[in-house]
């Protein structure tokens, strides 16, 4: 007797799904909520658990397909009954299971050793070949060593092109620590796993530029890179967007950080970075100033109620933006708590489809990664975007007494991109000057919330 895997709902708003990749195969033992599928909606990447014990005795749905939600994806029994291919033809028929020898694997994938007599289930062909081989079943099977571990709980995200490498280099994932956000194991880690035996290193003195594992290949967009995409240009096509830039000159909060940050970090867990300050004087400026806070939904503008700040945040997946609740009421140590739990779910595939959706209003950090500024673009159907580009030091004149002088100041560029249907540049300056004169005062110890 066999039970259907469907998938299941991962949001109010999600209504299908994409398997990205098979933890699993046909003939594979499985147990209760050990990881099944990776499945990629528009929302979030997530890892379907099995709902029993037992073995895969059926995959209806083909990497790389979309499904509704409620579908079946896999048929788990006690494996008893015949063990059927994925919904996928195969490029040969398999051969028959008589003679004691394995069926063969699909073309690029490791080869796995003779089998005993015992009938075997071929191969899935659409397996890629930098995914990581299943699990050895229990002692009832016959067990195969696989040179990379199957994905569970304990391991980080790993990327295909990070998986490959360490296919390529005969790498065990499983005894690799990760450097990465959240122990994510990256191209650096494998590399450095491998050179230990391969004896590649360069001379300390010696400048190397590693090449992506990228180069020469072609790789189909994931359904996270096509809804990004088509997002992208359907805003771009139905909004009239302009940018406005002021540069903000923020010595005072750079002093205010240099002298509580050690008991900020102790008191919160998280360090206090610029991102919190811009973040509370935005959500600070969006209650004054609601037009910029606005959604757009047919002819009719509406202004919520609540200041919900999407955080865009950069992951090996693409950008995803969580969103940061009710920001307006929260302090500066509330405010970055979040961000750092939002940020670090969504870097390590841990976010629900509803921590994505019911932003009003964005702040994406270019800065973080060395840009001056950025134009950034709006996302349908909020109206405006606030991009933060890098804090830097530089000689500014100032005005002190009535004389000019040149001093090295803390400054930073905020790039404030927004709907012209909606918005007039008129609103969106007076947006800008409210948010660079509440961070130029710098009076922000009575938000500090420790």
């Amino acid at each position: 007797m066999s039970q259907e895997v469907n998938l299941p709902a991962l949001g109010e708003s999600v209504t299908e799904g994409t398997v990205t990749r098979w933890l699993k195969k046909v003939g594979d033992t499985v147990a209760v909520d050990e990881p099944l599928v990776e499945i990629s909606t528009d929302k979030v990447d997530t890892e379907i658990p099995s709902p029993i014990a037992g073995v895969i005795e059926e995959i209806l749905v083909a990497e790389d397909e979309t499904v509704e939600v409620g579908a079946v994806l896999a048929r788990i029994g006690d494996g008893s009954a015949a063990a059927a291919p994925v919904a996928t033809p195969a490029p040969e028929a398999a051969p028959a299971p008589a003679p004691p020898v394995a069926a063969p694997a699909a073309p690029d994938a490791p080869a796995a050793p003779a089998a005993p007599a015992a009938p075997v289930a071929p191969a899935a062909p659409f397996a890629p070949p930098a995914a990581p081989a299943a699990a050895p079943a229990p002692a009832a099977a016959p067990s195969v060593p696989q040179p990379v571990p199957a994905a569970s709980r304990a391991m980080p995200y790993v990327t295909p092109i990070v998986r490959k490498l360490a296919h390529d280099h005969g790498v065990d994932l499983a005894h690799v620590s990760g450097t990465g956000v959240g122990g994510r194991i990256r191209k650096e880690d494998i590399l450095a796993a491998a050179g230990g035996s391969a004896g590649t290193a360069a001379p300390a003195a010696a400048t190397v530029v590693e090449p992506s594992a990228l180069r020469g290949t072609t790789v189909p967009m994931s359904r996270l890179r096509k809804v990004i995409a088509e997002r992208a240009v359907a805003s771009m096509q139905a909004s009239a967007q302009l940018t406005s830039v002021v540069e903000v000159d923020v010595t005072e909060i750079a002093e205010l950080r240099q002298v509580v940050k050690d008991q900020f970090l102790s008191s919160t867990g998280t360090k206090l970075s610029f991102l919190p300050f811009f973040v509370k004087a935005a959500a600070e400026a969006l209650r004054v100033f609601p037009i910029i806070n606005a959604v757009v939904e047919g002819e009719s503008i509406v202004y919520p109620a609540t200041e919900n700040i999407s955080i865009a945040v950069d992951t090996e997946r693409g950008l995803l933006t969580p969103v940061l609740k009710n920001a307006g009421e929260k302090n500066l140590a509330g405010i970055s708590k979040d961000i750092s739990d939002l940020a670090e779910r969504t870097r390590t595939n841990q976010l629900s489809p509803d921590e994505l959706a019911g932003g009003t209003f964005t702040v994406t950090n270019t800065g973080s990664r060395g840009a001056l500024f950025d134009t950034p673009i709006v996302f349908l159907p909020q109206v405006a975007i606030l991009g933060t580009g890098i804090v830097q030091k530089k000689p500014v004149v100032v005005t002190h007494n009535g004389d000019d002088s040149i001093a090295i100041r803390h400054t930073v560029y905020l790039a404030l991109s927004y709907d012209h249907r909606i918005v007039d540049g008129a609103d969106a300056a007076r947006f800008l000057t409210m948010v660079k004169d509440r961070l130029e005062a710098g009076a922000f110890d009575a938000d500090l919330g420790i």
